[in-house]
């Protein structure tokens, strides 16, 4: 069937599975809209359709008040882009264009700014700056309907350079001045709560495997769960903070909550967090190809929601990998908080959580690279040669040697980070996951892995030949493989 086909019958039907993939400009109004939109479906003729929100709006339609496009889960990012141009929105999303230029943007990528322009053009319908101030403006959005925060505030957090830069932008999209735009509806947060914003995702999405997999990995006194909600501590342009992530089942979003963050970084913070919650998996998409194997399909029946879960800091979590390697979770987890604890920095709680104080064991900020660099790192229970290792990686992040760029080529990054002694593929590849959000990421020699697949299995060479029908998706079938085990994977 033509896609043309698919997006017709999924508008029709309003087919929530659909939602975010694409949106639908109607002629007659000029007007964007979901394909779940409550309103009355225009007549065939009179729509088109857009791969993404920013082709629709460069294309001179403007947003539906209505089914509100800002709110729609997910992103173009995987869906048949070329790696280029999944990479640049990552950075796009990190806020790579609010200062920087699509030259510099460019440059980061390995290619011609004309030949990104093309390739955004080609998969995407829109150019990189148009990408970004849709992005922009939808945040706004959000923050306008789910806040109190006063507009100038609003206009900060958003990135506009100035609120009459801000105030004309929604004159321009909407009619109307952001004020004219405020209603009051449950999905306000109550005056009284921090900076607060709910985030979408695409369905289905299984919060407690989720929850599980985080709680398992955190480092005393950095990352913590109380009852349903995740907790960590965080640096935000040089600040320390607190982040609290929490499902609301209601209203199929998490709420994020920011504690001691200034609203300036709240954009920052939001994109990092739905990174570090991977809530714009395409999970349709990927259960489909998964459940073609019969070992990762009856899985991913138990667990339709798979997500890979992000990382706050790269370096951090390279240091967690190391302390994975041949032991167990439990073992890790307890050296990460035994390492924080002696190296890592001391801050105070932010006020916002005072009444929860009683409850959380949070004053840590994970130790820097300088900080481990010369760490004797000794009477904690680490082998030499693991000491040794953790020291190697801290200098050669500290040097500028090894980064967490999402941008880069993750087969590069693993083959330089490989280069340290005492990391192998499985770390590299782990980090790659993990850190680097890289889909395809495969750490074929892990036990747990070779262990899921029972007796069809025996080791890691047939398992990473078996592991050639799930890419793209290969990071989600190994979620898949560890959630089957509980206390695997690193």
């Amino acid at each position: 069937m033509h896609q043309h086909d698919i997006f017709e019958r999924a508008r029709l039907s309003r087919d929530s599975r659909f939602d975010g993939q694409f949106f639908v400009g109607v002629t007659t109004t000029g007007i964007y809209c979901r394909p779940i939109c409550p309103a009355v479906a225009p007549k065939s003729e009179n729509v088109t359709f857009y791969p993404t929100a920013a082709a629709a709006g460069e294309a001179g339609f403007r947003p539906c008040l209505r089914c509100r496009p800002e709110c729609a889960p997910g992103t173009p990012a995987w869906n048949g882009t070329s790696t280029t141009v999944q990479r640049g929105l990552r950075l796009i999303s990190n806020g790579a264009l609010d200062d920087g230029s699509i030259e510099q943007l460019a440059d980061r990528l390995g290619v011609t700014s004309r030949h990104l322009r093309r390739l955004f053009t080609q998969h995407l319908g829109a150019s990189p700056l148009a990408v970004a101030h849709t992005q922009r403006l939808h945040f706004a959005k959000r923050l306008i309907d789910q806040t109190n925060l006063p507009m100038t505030h609003v206009a900060t957090a958003a990135g506009y350079g100035s609120v009459r830069r801000f105030n004309d932008t929604f004159r321009q999209t909407y009619g109307r001045t952001p004020r004219e735009l405020r209603r009051r509806s449950e999905d306000v947060f109550d005056a009284d709560t921090a900076l607060a914003v709910r985030l979408t995702y695409s369905k289905p999405f299984d919060w407690q495997n989720m929850l599980s997999f985080l709680a398992g990995r955190a480092t005393p006194g950095v990352e913590q769960t109380v009852g349903d909600a995740y907790f960590r501590t965080v640096t935000v342009n040089g600040r320390p903070g607190v982040i609290e992530c929490c499902h609301d089942g209601k209203r199929d979003n998490v709420s994020l909550v920011l504690h001691g963050i200034d609203t300036s970084q709240m954009f920052q913070v939001v994109q990092r967090a739905r990174e570090m919650l991977d809530l714009d998996a395409p999970v349709a998409e990927i259960i489909e190809l998964l459940g073609r194997d019969s070992i990762t399909s009856k899985i991913a029946r138990r667990f339709p929601g798979v997500r890979v879960p992000g990382a706050w800091d790269g370096f951090e979590l390279t240091i967690r990998a190391i302390l994975g390697q041949q032991v167990s979770v439990k073992a890790a987890t307890t050296l990460a908080g035994r390492i924080a604890a002696r190296y890592g920095e001391k801050v105070p709680l932010p006020a916002s959580l005072s009444a929860k104080a009683d409850e959380l064991n949070l004053g840590l900020l994970f130790p820097r690279p300088e900080k481990l660099a010369r760490a004797r790192l000794n009477d904690m229970g680490l082998v030499t040669s693991r000491a040794d290792t953790i020291r190697r990686v801290a200098r050669s992040v500290a040097a500028g040697e090894i980064d967490f760029d999402n941008a880069q080529d993750p087969g590069e990054f693993c083959g330089r980070l490989q280069t340290i002694r005492g990391i192998g593929e499985w770390t590299a590849e782990y980090v790659a996951m993990r850190a680097l959000k890289y889909p395809d990421a495969f750490p074929a020699s892990d036990l747990g892995l070779i262990k899921a697949m029972g007796d069809e299995i025996e080791n890691a060479r047939e398992l990473k030949q078996r592991a050639e029908s799930w890419r793209p998706w290969r990071s989600y079938a190994a979620l898949l493989l560890w959630s089957s085990l509980p206390g695997s994977g690193g």
